[in-house]
């Protein structure tokens, strides 16, 4: 990555939230231990909450300028949540986790590293996460590994856990994907269709701190048929080739 400018956070952490008042400040606080001493910003996007999710953040923002607020009037979804959480960051790297807990804040400084690292590939676009010893139930475990065995065959993204919240990206290359519902589902094979390349690195997962999970098993395959289709025909059209400057002009 280029030298920044002093002002600019190297990095900000996009946290996609609805209704979680009993995670975050577990979140924030864990993110502020572990990100300390370096220039970072954090964005709660707060999807359409009804609780005190948006009062707990502005009350942190009120004694840490670092950590803002993004509101959507109604609920977005959880791609929609990122998708706005990108757009307002000023940090040319981005981190995301999910905002129930269960991506341990302490991972992410492993993730946005080799982003930041001085010798950085051109091309490295996407950290992806990929969850070991997960803490969640069975039948959840289960369900996940089928949906991303069926999705690693169709797409052939050679990603064991496209599901997992933590992940760190160029915030232009993400920028330059097609925006569409459920995409943070599919990153990694969307940032390998436009170019990018996609490391992985194995990352914890904790039980969820409070509250209770917005998705069910149900929802996520009914809608993960159609967005399998979807994001098949838009790897297939996907623009393949890359305008450079000039060095000698």
């Amino acid at each position: 990555m280029a030298e920044q400018d002093s002002a600019i956070p190297a990095f900000s952490v996009v946290i996609p939230m609805k209704n979680e008042e009993g995670n975050v400040q577990v979140l924030l606080e864990g993110l502020a231990r572990v990100c300390a001493g370096q220039p970072h910003e954090v964005l709660i996007v707060d999807d359409g909450s009804t609780d005190a999710t948006a009062r707990i953040v502005r009350t942190n923002h009120a004694t840490n300028p670092n950590v803002r607020l993004i509101r959507h009037a109604t609920s977005g979804g959880q791609s929609a949540a990122v998708h706005s959480g990108v757009l307002h960051a000023r940090a040319p790297v981005i981190c995301t986790l999910d905002g129930d807990g269960q991506n341990p804040p302490a991972e992410v400084p492993r993730l946005v590293a080799p982003l930041l690292a001085t010798q950085a590939p051109a091309r490295l676009g996407l950290v992806a996460g990929q969850r070991v010893k997960r803490k969640d139930t069975l039948s959840k475990r289960l369900a996940s590994r089928f949906a991303n065995g069926l999705r690693g065959y169709i797409l052939k993204d050679k990603t064991r856990d496209t599901g997992c919240g933590l992940k760190a990206f160029r915030r232009d290359a993400f920028l330059e994907i097609p925006y569409f519902n459920n995409m943070h589902r599919y990153l990694p094979a969307m940032f390998s269709a436009y170019g990018w390349d996609v490391a992985h690195v194995d990352v914890s997962h904790a039980e969820r701190h409070a509250d209770s999970s917005n998705y069910t098993n149900l929802n996520r395959a009914l809608v993960g048929i159609y967005d399998l289709i979807g994001v098949g025909w838009l790897i297939k059209r996907a623009k393949r080739v890359r305008a450079q400057e000039d060095p000698y002009q």
